[in-house]
């Protein structure tokens, strides 16, 4: 038996606007210096990926993705600073969150495991 956890965050209403697919489109954004390259490598549309990162700016009242216009293939995007530095500690809090899962999911386990072994000698 093994633990999953799936962490978001959600506005007022409880709507989500930050997981971990967030996370890892905004940091194919940063290393690919394109939305577009970066929905393709997660495999979603554009327009998916678009409103994911408009819903997240629109939730923190910042720009987490610089987009530019120009050039022949007129796409390219970065991270803002604030992008950069939201997705670094987004990535830290969700991992010590589920790092701290560890101990108490091994309690269970074991109690669990005990629970079955009474009963199975009660069968």
């Amino acid at each position: 038996m093994e633990i999953k956890t799936k962490l978001y965050l959600v506005n007022g209403d409880g709507e989500k606007f930050m997981g971990i697919g967030v996370l890892w489109l905004l940091e194919h954004v940063g290393t690919s210096g394109s939305l577009r390259a970066a929905a393709s490598a997660l495999g979603i549309s554009y327009s998916k990926a678009y409103a994911m990162v408009k819903n997240l700016e629109d939730q923190l009242g910042l720009p987490v993705v610089d987009r530019k216009r120009g050039g022949a293939s007129h796409e390219g995007s970065s991270l803002t600073e604030f992008g950069h530095k939201f997705i670094t500690l987004y990535d830290a809090f969700q991992a010590e969150a589920k790092e701290r899962l560890v101990e108490p999911f091994g309690s269970f386990t074991h109690d669990f495991e005990q629970l079955l072994k009474d009963y199975a000698e009660h069968e």
